[in-house]
C-alpha cells in the first residue's frame, strides 16, 4: 500500500510566496522513509497536507489509490508539541479513548503508568504526553504514521524508548512510516531511505 502526494503546491493565504511547489512523494508500507530539511523548509506543511489536516492546496493525495476518507483518517500525524493538540478539559483516559481502546500491554510498552490515565494533560510532562500522543495515533485502522519531529523535545533515553515501541508496531502491522526531522544522524539509524525536502520542493 502507498501514500502518495502528487504535484503538491501550497501557500498560506496571508503570504505571497509558495511554501511548497510541485512536490511529489511516496510512502509505502515496506520501508521507513525519512524527510530531512531545515526549519521553515515546508516539512510540517507537507505533513499536514498528507494527513488531511490542510484541505486547500494544489495537487493530489491518495492512500492506497483512494482519496483520504472523511471518516477515520488512515493517515495519522504525530506533532512535536502534544500539549497543543490535546483537549485540556479531558483526562488522559478520555484522550486515548477518543481514538481506541488501548490494551494494557501497549500501555506498558510505552511506559505509561495506569495512574496517569486519571490525570489532566497539564499534570504530565512533555515526554509523558508524547507517549499518549503516539499511542493514540496507533489505532488499528491506521495505515500510515507521520512522525513530525516526534521526539525533538525529549531526552535521549525517552527518544529511544518511543521509537523502539513505534518501530515494533509499524513492523507488526505492516504500516507505512514517514519520519520527519532535522536530525540527520537519527534518521540514518531509523530510516531505510532519506529524502531531502529541497530536492523535491521546487520553490
Amino acid at each position: 500500500m502507498e501514500l502518495t502526494g502528487k504535484n503538491i503546491s501550497f501557500k498560506y493565504s496571508s503570504q505571497s510566496k509558495q511554501i511548497l511547489k510541485d512536490v511529489n512523494i511516496t510512502i509505502d508500507n515496506k520501508k521507513i522513509l525519512g524527510l530531512f530539511g531545515d526549519s521553515g523548509s515546508g516539512k510540517s506543511s507537507l505533513c499536514k497536507i498528507l494527513a488531511g489536516h490542510i484541505k486547500r492546496y494544489e495537487g493530489e493525495v491518495k492512500c492506497g489509490g483512494n482519496k483520504i476518507p472523511n471518516a477515520f483518517d488512515p493517515v495519522q500525524l504525530i506533532y512535536q508539541h502534544p500539549e497543543k493538540v490535546m483537549n485540556p478539559k479531558w483526562k488522559m483516559h478520555e484522550v486515548l479513548g477518543e481514538s481506541w481502546d488501548v490494551p494494557d500491554d501497549l500501555l506498558e510498552d510505552f511506559g505509561i503508568q495506569k495512574s496517569w490515565l486519571n490525570r489532566w494533560p497539564a499534570e504530565l510532562s512533555g515526554g509523558e504526553l508524547q507517549r499518549f500522543s503516539v499511542l493514540r495515533a496507533l489505532n488499528p485502522k491506521t495505515k500510515f504514521l507521520i512522525a513530525d519531529e516526534m521526539t525533538t523535545m525529549l531526552d535521549a533515553i525517552t527518544q529511544v524508548q518511543i521509537f523502539d515501541s513505534v518501530l515494533k508496531i509499524v513492523k507488526e502491522r505492516n504500516m507505512g512510516l514517514l519520519v520527519v526531522s532535522h536530525d540527520k544522524d537519527l534518521m540514518d539509524i531509523i530510516c531505510d531511505e532519506v529524502v531531502y525536502i529541497d530536492d523535491i520542493n521546487h520553490v
